[in-house]
């Protein structure tokens, strides 16, 4: 007689920090900023998964307080579910038209894919995770997503793209995928009083409705 297993499949969910809040931006979702990651999480999975961890990849701004206030705000709102946070760089550059002569600040984000990655594939070989969802339409993670399912068969990487931000490419070598929906994004918002781990209130940065 065959026993029937009840394990569930263990999920570590990646999350593109800036690759996300842009796509939402584009597709028009700003009233959805104020995001309980976690929350998002857990809508997508499925009866048979059980999420374990929620990792956040973004940057800090800077030359900007107003951004800056927002942005940690929503930090410690994040980390307040259990959320762990891992941070890139943010760098401000000068560019200048070689044509006119104009010149103008532009600001890049650093070393969030490969902190992804690098991530991804550590817990594929500590044995952290059966499937990894990583949410991100960022291309440059094609080559980590391979690795994964060439070295270990008994792993997948799921792509839940953000809006806007789907990506052919990553989709075909993805062990499944999806595309965040408004409706999700919607129900997955934080309260508009949010208290933080260390007690403070965090509230819904005013221009995020």
């Amino acid at each position: 007689m065959q026993v029937q297993s009840n394990k569930k499949e263990r999920v570590i969910a990646y999350i593109d920090g800036f690759n996300l809040y842009f796509g939402m931006r584009e597709a028009s979702f700003d009233h959805c900023r104020w995001l309980d990651i976690k929350k998002l999480i857990q809508s997508l999975l499925q009866p048979q998964q059980e999420l374990l961890d929620v990792k956040y990849f973004t940057s800090r701004v800077s030359n900007n307080p107003d951004k800056q206030k927002r942005q940690s705000t929503y930090i410690d709102a994040i980390e307040g579910t259990g959320v762990k946070v891992f941070y890139g760089n943010y760098q401000d550059n000068t560019e200048e038209c070689k044509r006119c002569g104009n010149i103008w600040r532009s600001a890049k984000e650093k070393m969030t894919d490969v902190n992804i990655a690098t991530n991804i594939i550590v817990d594929a070989f500590n044995d952290s995770y059966d499937m990894a969802m990583l949410v991100s339409g960022d291309s440059d993670l094609t080559p980590p997503i391979k690795a994964v399912h060439g070295l270990f068969k008994n792993k997948r990487v799921f792509i839940a793209f953000p809006p806007k931000r789907h990506n052919s490419s990553m989709s075909i070598i993805a062990k499944g995928s999806l595309s965040i929906g408004r409706k999700k994004l919607v129900d997955a918002q934080f309260p508009e009083i949010v208290i933080s781990k260390t007690g403070y209130k965090l509230n819904r940065p005013n221009n995020w409705y």
